[in-house]
């Protein structure tokens, strides 16, 4: 076999994993082409006689949160008594039907365990200089740990903190049967404007809104068909800044599952007060 058998139930759950062999190699900074990844084997692995996929979550968090002004990876502020990520990984760990949540860092990490140290999930410091890479790298990881084809994996953004175990819940149920995947995503509200390219910061069109939907994660596709989009994409040098652009790009469309408002990713500072009220009211 390419990759080992499944851990035990109790050995999932209860020893982290840190990972550092086999890191491919990745492209320099906002390269979105993954070099050195993983090659698919040509035979189809598929989950033993009678067992049914699994559901696994990939959280990347390789990031250094530039535009948050916290002084550091955003993943690592405080907001609300504990880290960003430490929200994150307790609403993930809520959700009965995970089998496993697996945490991508960047090599070298050496906060992750202090800012969250209630986890008890695999973790590996594979990340790359982009989220597709970072992302490559934790599918690769699953399949050392006995994941395949036809499992389904939910990557979550680790700045995505205020997510409900519920929300995860809904799209796995939308998504459970869908012979694609889908994601969870709003309806845009709001007016859109494009801004004109030769007088920055001035408005040059409006953007019709309808049909216009605001991405979120949890992004939920099956192992294998994921990590073909990936390959394809890369291979042909393509724009992927998220799970769903990648199966777009193999010409496959994902399901919109319906989000929720308070489902933002921490990105500017007054996102951390918002969301730090947010947390307060629950």
């Amino acid at each position: 076999m390419l990759w080992s058998s499944l851990e035990t139930s109790a050995e999932k759950a209860n020893r982290p994993v840190d990972d550092a062999a086999g890191r491919a190699e990745f492209g320099s900074e906002g390269d979105s082409r993954i070099r050195g990844m993983p090659v698919l084997p040509n035979a189809r692995e598929t989950a033993a006689p009678g067992q049914p996929p699994r559901c696994y979550a990939v959280v990347p968090c390789a990031g250094v949160g530039l535009r948050a002004g916290t002084g550091g990876p955003k993943q690592y502020a405080l907001l609300a008594g504990r880290s960003v990520v430490a929200h994150t990984l307790a609403a993930l760990s809520a959700v009965p039907r995970l089998a496993a949540t697996l945490v991508v860092l960047a090599p070298g990490d050496d906060e992750f365990e202090a800012c969250a140290p209630a986890f008890a999930g695999w973790v590996v410091r594979q990340g790359g200089a982009t989220r597709a890479a970072s992302v490559a790298s934790g599918l690769h990881a699953l399949r050392e740990r006995g994941a395949n084809d036809d499992d389904w994996v939910l990557v979550h953004d680790a700045a995505r903190c205020l997510l409900q175990p519920a929300w995860v819940s809904r799209l796995i149920d939308a998504c459970i049967d869908d012979p694609v995947g889908g994601l969870l995503a709003l309806p845009l509200a709001d007016t859109l404007k494009a801004e004109d390219p030769e007088h920055p910061g001035r408005s040059a069109s409006t953007v019709p809104r309808a049909g216009k939907w605001a991405a979120q994660t949890p992004q939920m596709f099956r192992l294998g068909l994921l990590q073909r989009a990936l390959q394809s994409a890369a291979q042909a040098g393509a724009d992927v800044t998220d799970e769903a652009s990648a199966i777009e790009h193999l010409g496959l469309s994902p399901r919109l599952v319906p989000g929720d408002l308070e489902n933002l990713k921490v990105t500017w500072p007054a996102d951390f007060e918002l969301a730090r009220r947010l947390l307060e009211t629950r």
